[in-house]
């Protein structure tokens, strides 16, 4: 992988993270990237065994959009645990 897509990997979960917390309260620098580069994943996994397509003209918009919706359930079942 090379070193322009850590970037971007990290970018797309600071933004998921970011807007996660409007809808699950908290935040900081940390939690934004932590829950959406866990959102990222979660919310790739959620959409393909769900079938779900979202149909987003910009790949880095359709990418940030997962990782929200993965975030937004990571954080309610990590809150649900806790």
């Amino acid at each position: 992988m090379q070193g322009h897509a850590f970037l971007v990997w990290g970018a797309i979960g600071l933004i998921a993270g970011w807007l996660a917390s409007f809808v699950t309260g908290g935040g900081g620098l940390i939690r934004y990237l932590v829950s959406g580069l866990i959102g990222s994943f979660v919310g790739g996994l959620v959409l393909n065994w769900t079938g779900i397509t979202l149909s987003i003209g910009n790949p880095f918009l359709h990418e940030v959009v997962v990782a929200t919706i993965g975030a937004i359930i990571f954080v309610f079942l990590a809150k649900l645990v806790t």
